[in-house]
């Protein structure tokens, strides 16, 4: 199987189509005939992560973030885009990135951090630019301090963010990894959501939404989307099942699949 085969079907499964005008997706740099012996999946492309390839024989690497999003004037060794881009070819390593066109897939995205946070009713919100909603199914009322301590253990971050009242309720809850996107208030206020979950929420949009009786948890963008990796994995895995896959988490540790 060559590097093109596996660029083709992620490119089936998450179009190129529906990633951002700003967004960089795709092959973006090595052989795309270049027979792949095993793949590493990694949030971001770093030289951890090239030496993480190397350890487990992976000659592909298939990250969440592109290293490249807009033009490159030059390829130098003084920047880490350049150092790690030049590493990544002298390994004869190739990268494919699914950016935000994974992000509008909400199963490999969204649905993945609620599923991680023991959710099983979550549903993809209409009208939102991306996201998932669901409701806690819980007979006795959780405030947002045992939430909060809930989606810091439940997705290992290292720690949580809010500007709420800790002892404020929450009943219906708006996930979405990464960066959350301000287009998508009006849907959820419409939507009785009482509080959001992200990665990233501007403290003006954290105070906006406060106002309108709307708790904010910024989990961490890492954090959030290290939910994506297995679910990535497993989908190349289920495809390829004569290729070693191994994901690559917080670019530290590294785990087979």
């Amino acid at each position: 199987m060559q590097v093109n085969d596996i660029e083709h079907y992620l490119n089936e499964v998450f179009p190129r189509e529906n990633a951002l005008d700003y967004d960089n997706v795709g092959l973006i740099a090595g052989n795309r005939d270049k027979v792949v012996s095993a793949i590493l999946v990694s949030l971001d492309l770093t030289s951890k992560a090239i030496q993480a390839a190397k350890s487990c024989g992976a000659n592909l690497i298939v990250t969440h973030h592109p290293i490249i999003f807009g033009g490159i004037k030059a390829l130098t060794m003084d920047d880490y885009v350049g150092r790690t881009l030049v590493e990544l070819v002298k390994s004869g390593i190739s990268v494919i990135s699914c950016h935000t066109n994974l992000d509008l897939t909400d199963e490999f995205g969204n649905l993945a951090i609620a599923e991680r946070l023991g959710v099983t009713n979550a549903t993809h919100l209409d009208g939102a630019v991306c996201g998932v909603v669901y409701e806690i199914e819980s007979e006795e009322p959780v405030t947002l301090k045992a939430y909060c301590q809930k989606v810091a253990r439940d997705l290992g971050c290292s720690g949580i963010i809010t500007i709420n009242d800790p002892q404020n309720t929450v009943k219906k809850v708006f996930i979405q990894g990464g960066s959350f996107d301000e287009d998508s208030v009006d849907v959820i206020l419409k939507n009785g959501i009482d509080t959001v979950v992200s990665g990233e929420i501007k403290h003006h949009v954290c105070v906006g939404l406060g106002q309108m009786g709307i708790n904010t948890v910024i989990a961490g963008h890492s954090a959030t989307e290290q939910a994506y990796l297995p679910k990535i994995a497993k989908l190349l895995s289920d495809k390829y099942p004569g290729i070693d896959i191994t994901v690559n988490y917080n670019n530290e540790v590294s785990s087979i699949l």
